[in-house]
């Protein structure tokens, strides 16, 4: 090898045009005016992720809390997906859509359960004295926008923060989230599982930031609709649905909360269909399961299965009707006190009661000898739960104790989805061959009250003639 020859490693430079030279870094450290925001007041979340802290605290003496926003996500060679900070982490700070990438906060927990020193260590604005901020195409200012200074986001969250750098993990640390780059520590399943049941029930910004998601899912319904008549026929119409959505997404919030899918025909009895390349036809159904992410990452998450060309044929509407019933039934008993598992157990009657009245369960089989559990019979057509916690992630608390999600009680201030389904492949030979090829599912989110539910996305409509009507206006 020649000694002018570029070794492999150095060849992340062949982009690079950036002059180097002490001359040059002078010229571009001067004459900069400063035009750092100035914040003079706490944002409205602070007291309530302060709160939040202190609960965890309780669970943890004695101990130190690490819970890392993560790093940047590499997409491919230097490029990178937007990036979105833990959530643990963002519900432990109030810090959301803007987190710098490789923050980390840690919390010292005294003997008695109480915050004896906490710090958010992020990496602040390189000064124009350092030529990160003009040529550092991961973090400067010129390429990525003006990142917030120590001072800013310690007054915007009310927590005391240093720069990453003086970063040094305590010996015997718990920690969770993405660990940074920059340290490595002991995963603390405890934690883990601590943050995750600190979710289940919200506090009043928690519910205030949901409602927003999904005002904002609604409009990109109802951008949905009127954007239907373009998608009819095209080689790929699920994806001008798709992105009729995203369009709403990224302009009422920050992201989608999850791959949307838009399902039509065929499509929509594939749970977690995402490709969204096929062809949306007159006379078929769509499936979309979409939600909008906000600035402080609280998403939405709606199903709603729509008649393409407005009008539910008579077997569509069938299959329809019978999933609201199911939902209806578990809209009819929710309330504070009765066990989440609940909830499916009543949408499962509804849908073993169908499917036996189609007459398509084994024959002999009743609906109720159907719903023992070495048989269920009926779930052939409805494979998935009827519900889950919803708040920063899309399946929110995931890990929490059994007893306190699967087997606990709903409580005031929870938010959880209601969707049931019922789904007909076309390859189905236990189907009836007119259902063959329809898929419905019908979901809502929904906040546990005093005394029932309060169904966040009714602005959707969810009876057949009401979805008929409302397409109608568009």
């Amino acid at each position: 090898m020649s000694e002018d020859a570029q070794k492999p490693a150095d060849r992340g430079t062949n982009r690079s045009r950036t002059p180097q030279s002490a001359e040059f870094l002078e010229y571009m450290s001067r004459n900069w005016a400063d035009n750092a925001a100035r914040i003079s007041h706490a944002d409205e979340v602070a007291p309530y992720a302060r709160a939040r802290r202190e609960a965890l605290a309780t669970r943890f003496a004695n101990q130190t809390l690490i819970i890392a926003a993560g790093d940047s996500k590499q997409r491919a060679n230097d490029t990178e997906y937007r990036f979105r900070a833990h959530s643990a982490f963002s519900h432990l700070t109030g810090w959301g859509a803007n987190t710098v990438p490789g923050s980390v906060l840690v919390i010292q927990v005294g003997g008695h359960g109480q915050i004896t020193e906490e710090a958010l260590y992020f990496r602040p604005t390189a000064g124009h004295d350092s030529n990160e901020f003009f040529a550092n195409s991961a973090i400067g200012e010129f390429w990525v926008g003006q990142r917030p200074g120590l001072q800013q986001v310690s007054t915007s969250l009310s927590i005391e923060t240093r720069d990453v750098a003086d970063f040094v993990i305590p010996t015997g640390a718990l920690w969770v989230g993405a660990a940074a780059s920059s340290f490595e520590a002991s995963d603390g399943d405890e934690l883990v599982e601590a943050v995750s049941e600190l979710r289940l029930v919200k506090d009043a910004f928690e519910i205030a930031e949901m409602r927003r998601a999904v005002a904002a899912s609604v409009a990109g319904f109802e951008n949905i609709v009127r954007n239907l008549p373009e998608a009819i026929g095209h080689q790929r119409g699920e994806r001008l649905v798709e992105t009729a959505f995203f369009a709403k997404a990224r302009e009422l919030g920050n992201e989608l909360g999850y791959d949307t899918i838009a399902a039509a025909g065929n499509h929509a009895n594939t749970l977690h269909w995402i490709v969204n390349d096929g062809q949306v036809r007159d006379g078929d159904l769509i499936l979309v399961d979409a939600g909008v992410e906000v600035e402080s990452l609280y998403t939405a998450d709606i199903t709603r299965t729509l008649p393409v060309n407005g009008k539910f044929s008579p077997v569509q509407r069938e299959i329809y009707e019978a999933v609201r019933e199911a939902a209806d039934a578990v809209f009819a008993i929710a309330r504070p006190g009765i066990k989440f598992r609940e909830l499916h157990a009543e949408a499962m009657k509804v849908i073993a009661r169908k499917t036996h009245e189609w007459g398509i369960l084994p024959e002999g089989v009743s609906a109720e000898q159907s719903l023992d559990v070495e048989k269920q019979f009926h779930r052939r057509w409805m494979v998935h739960g009827t519900s889950h916690h919803l708040g920063m992630d899309v399946h929110d608390c995931a890990q929490a104790k059994r007893d306190l999600y699967l087997d606990g009680e709903l409580k005031p201030g929870m938010i959880f989805t209601i969707e049931p389904g019922l789904y007909f492949h076309e390859n189905d030979l236990l189907a009836p061959e007119h259902f063959r090829g329809i898929g419905v599912r019908i979901e809502d989110d929904v906040l546990v009250t005093e005394n029932g539910v309060e169904n966040l996305s009714a602005a959707l409509p969810r009876t057949a003639d009401d979805v008929e009507a409302w397409m109608a206006q568009f």
